[in-house]
């Protein structure tokens, strides 16, 4: 084991360890996605409802994969099985997820490229259009253009191997992606702006919707729509049941302090994804009303640049530091979600890390390009569960509501019914206090691997299937 330890790599300390899963943690979800919910669900509400569920449901699912990771010193495609011989499909399920999940990211990331390159020539100004997103994600070469140098960075990071590509990069990219985060959050409080009707509404203004709870005609229903939706960003925010987080257990040394470090790649992502909420919500509110703060994947690629553009020169420095900052945040979670099926082929076939991260960025850069021309060649509308009334879905949406609605949610269950039932928590509490540390939340842990995570994780899985 010691021999295919080195061979792998492993971090070189708790600080790399913690700012590539962070890194992995702190993407576009948080940018987003977490933002939108908030606004959704009554803000400050949701936050609330969101702590509570991080520092317990998300805790729980964190450190087990950790924990499963580095006690195997085995990917995810491996790893289950040498939990349990019979569960070696849980490790199969581990791997599909990702690799479904990384094509269509990589076409995301391409999109965030586009604009950082539109805002780099100073054309700003061009994104504002209302049709230049959908004229763009449309058009048959520029997205798979994008997309490929997207990937390329993600390739040459990941090739590097751990030490001196993961580990090197999160460093440098994670302490940026903080500053600009809270850069950006703290101006945006003091954006005001006064509409053709001689209203003005302010950054703070959106601040305090975004922050204080509303119970304005909350239901038992509506409250149960906002714990599913917390849950929800939570799979999508902390990157559980991606596989991401049992490779990166992997590549911890023994000596680590495994709550510790869980702890900080929670403080981390949590803080990013409130700040995210700072930076976008208050800006949004100032320009577009309470309106404008829900609308969806569109606040980032068509709501934001609107906002940029009012604001005149400085708005063009404004949005490129924006979009640099996005694309540090979808450049580290996609590097540990190629990682995750690379280092799955090196344990299970014995390649070497220059073969498998090859022939994994090869593969699903084919299929890149067929979600690229899901908006063209390939187009045609299909109605998912759960959607909003008359919205379509294309290749990209189906494989990123397949992933994260039904197979997230049952490789979560899986482990949760191993963990919590056929290998016992003493497996993954014997690992988490290997060297003596104190585990604090042990009683609460187990009860919520035991009990409580599989009855919430099988409720977001009739959710995904629209029995809910």
């Amino acid at each position: 084991m010691e021999n295919q330890t080195k061979q792998r790599n492993s971090f070189t300390n708790s600080l790399g360890f913690v700012l590539a899963a962070a890194g992995s943690a702190v993407g576009l979800g948080n940018i987003w996605r977490f933002p939108w919910l908030a606004a959704k669900n009554g803000g400050g509400l949701f936050l609330l409802v969101y702590l509570v569920l991080a520092i317990t449901f998300g805790f729980a699912l964190l450190i087990t994969e950790v924990a499963i990771g580095r006690k195997t010193q085995e990917s995810p495609l491996t790893a289950y099985k040498k939990i349990n011989s019979k569960w070696g499909f849980l490790g199969i399920f581990s791997f599909v997820v990702p690799f479904i999940i990384y094509p269509y990211y990589c076409v995301i990331g391409g999109w965030v490229m586009k604009y950082m390159f539109c805002y780099l020539a100073f054309q700003g100004q061009v994104a504002v259009a209302d049709k230049f997103f959908v004229g763009f994600i449309t058009s048959q070469w520029q997205p798979i253009f994008y997309c490929a140098l997207f990937a390329i960075l993600c390739f040459i990071i990941v090739y590097k191997g751990v030490e001196h590509g993961i580990e090197k990069y999160s460093k440098i990219l994670m302490p940026v992606l903080a500053v600009m985060v809270v850069f950006i959050a703290i101006y945006s409080l003091f954006i005001s702006h006064t509409d053709e009707n001689g209203v003005t509404r302010t950054g703070l203004q959106g601040a305090a919707i975004y922050f204080i709870p509303n119970f304005d005609g909350l239901t038992f229903k509506g409250f149960l729509r906002i714990c599913l939706d917390a849950m929800g960003q939570l799979f999508y925010s902390l990157s559980i049941a991606m596989g991401i987080m049992v490779a990166y257990g992997s590549y911890m040394k023994k000596d680590e302090n495994l709550v510790k470090s869980v702890n900080k790649i929670e403080i981390f992502d949590t803080g990013i994804a409130i700040l995210a909420g700072m930076m976008i919500i208050p800006a949004i509110y100032a320009f577009s009303g309470k309106e404008g703060m829900t609308k969806g994947t569109s606040l980032m690629f068509v709501a934001l640049p609107k906002v940029f553009n009012s604001l005149g020169k400085f708005g063009e420095f404004i949005g490129l530091v924006f979009f640099v900052m996005v694309l540090f945040a979808a450049l580290t979670s996609a590097v540990s979600i190629l990682e995750a099926i690379t280092s799955s082929m090196m344990d299970k076939f014995k390649w070497s890390r220059k073969k498998a991260s090859l022939v994994m960025a090869v593969s699903t850069f084919v299929i890149s390009i067929i979600v690229c021309l899901g908006y063209n060649v390939f187009y045609f509308d299909a109605i998912l569960p759960n959607t909003e009334a008359g919205s379509s879905a294309q290749i990209l949406d189906i494989l990123d509501y397949a992933s994260n609605n039904i197979l997230m949610p049952i490789v979560g269950l899986l482990t949760c019914i191993l963990i919590g039932w056929i290998a016992k928590p003493k497996t993954t509490i014997d690992e988490i206090t290997l060297n003596g540390e104190k585990f604090g939340r042990k009683t609460l842990y187990i009860i919520m691997i035991k009990f409580v995570a599989p009855i919430l994780l099988f409720i977001i899985l009739l959710t995904g299937f629209g029995v809910i």
